[in-house]
């Protein structure tokens, strides 16, 4: 299938890496080409979504940027952004391919026994251009993170927030990849649940992405933030699973946790129905190739006859990449990071024509624009008055660990 859709300009592959978190579950789901489609910057966005789904009832894939917390909330971003995707785009597919363990539905116009013809008569090896590596570089030095950190815990210790989402990029410039060859490579080494190969013309990413934002099946919506995160070690069974219980137990992990849950449930209570938010896990530890992480599952049933693009913007961003008072950190973050986020920490995913959706959270995440031959990848976590500094570091290099290993 990656191998065919090579030569589109617009396609969108969500693939849940065989981990079966839902029944049923689709194993991997494949929109290609366009017959409409929307790209619009923060403004009034979220009318002009509303308009073309109105206009275009059924299958929708696309990309939610975080700068649209700029028409959420009187906010602004005015930092360096190196990719240049849109804040909104979505697309009515030309064809959908819905992977299960078993059978391949294909949704489309044409003749879909030639089209899967098509589809078998390409390559199943997925080669690697020969290429030079990347010179990757920070865009923060160590002691700049350091110290942003402690400015950080000095506005948390005046009252302005509780706990603040902070970030670094990692950039590559005059950069040469195959985006379906790295993509291969980062979910063979890092598989996970919500992983994305999207592209947009001459902007990709290339997403191994453990955490979803948000799923609405009929009334019933259901959020899963993660804040926790414990390295792996897979070399001793017996110290891999004294991290998980320290994980568990530590005292931090939970506090960032319960926070963000907190600011979940409040979220989901401006569009679900009284009484009915709850919290269905909470501290639920899950494991990744790379890393233990603590997720927790919130949902709530929704109120009669709300549109899907009023539930995004009710809830969007997702807290666990802002923080707590959300509307104080998404000023403070501008402030203190030095790269604009665009699609990272946003979400990609799909509406169904029943009107169902899932979308996930832009995480550990390469995002290239082929024109400029510029990479650009993320990482962070959640700062609270009582992070140590180092060791929030040491976290935000261990989640770009797989990405710096897959592109050298």
């Amino acid at each position: 299938m990656l191998n065919w859709v090579k030569p589109f300009n617009i396609f969108c592959l969500l693939d849940n890496q065989q981990y079966h978190f839902d029944t049923p579950a689709f194993e991997s789901l494949l929109a290609v080409g366009a017959t409409a489609n929307i790209h619009v910057n923060a403004g009034n966005a979220f009318a002009q979504l509303k308009d073309f789904y109105n206009e275009h009832p059924g299958w929708l894939f696309g990309h939610l940027g975080y700068d649209l917390k700029n028409e959420i909330e009187k906010l602004s971003s005015a930092n360096f952004d190196g990719i240049g995707f849109s804040d909104l785009h979505f697309f009515v597919p030309k064809i959908v391919l819905q992977l299960n363990e078993n059978q391949l539905t294909i949704f489309c116009e044409d003749d879909a026994a030639a089209l899967f013809e098509e589809i078998q008569s390409c390559s199943a090896d997925i080669s690697a251009p020969i290429a030079n590596s990347p010179v990757i570089k920070n865009r923060i030095s160590r002691e700049e993170y350091l110290a942003t950190i402690k400015k950080i815990q000095q506005q948390i210790l005046r009252g302005d927030c509780y706990e603040l989402n902070f970030c670094q990029e990692f950039y590559a410039e005059n950069a040469t990849i195959d985006p379906v060859s790295i993509y291969h490579q980062l979910t063979d080494l890092s598989p996970n649940p919500f992983s994305a190969l999207y592209q947009f013309n001459d902007k990709y990413c290339l997403c191994a992405s453990p955490e979803r934002y948000l799923k609405k099946t009929g009334d019933l919506l259901i959020s899963q933030p993660i804040k926790g995160t414990a390295k792996r070690d897979l070399s001793d069974k017996r110290l891999d699973e004294q991290r998980k219980t320290n994980l568990l137990n530590s005292n931090k992990e939970r506090s960032e946790n319960v926070m963000v849950v907190d600011l979940v449930r409040n979220d989901l209570s401006k569009v679900c129905l009284e009484g009915t938010v709850k919290v269905e896990e909470l501290f639920g530890i899950y494991s990744f190739p790379q890393v233990h992480q603590m997720i927790s599952t919130v949902s709530g049933r929704l109120q009669n006859n709300t549109h899907w693009v009023d539930i995004i913007k009710a809830t969007f961003p997702m807290g666990s990449m802002t923080g707590a008072p959300k509307k104080r950190v998404m000023e403070l973050i501008e402030q203190y990071e030095q790269t604009k986020r665009g699609l990272f920490s946003g979400s990609i995913g799909y509406i169904n024509p029943d009107g169902d959706f899932d979308f996930n959270v832009v995480i550990r995440s390469i995002l290239y624009n082929r024109s400029t031959q510029y990479i650009s990848f993320q990482t962070g976590g959640a700062i609270t008055f009582y992070s140590d500094a180092e060791q929030e570091y040491e976290e935000s290099l261990l989640k770009a660990e797989a990405i710096k290993k897959v592109l050298q």
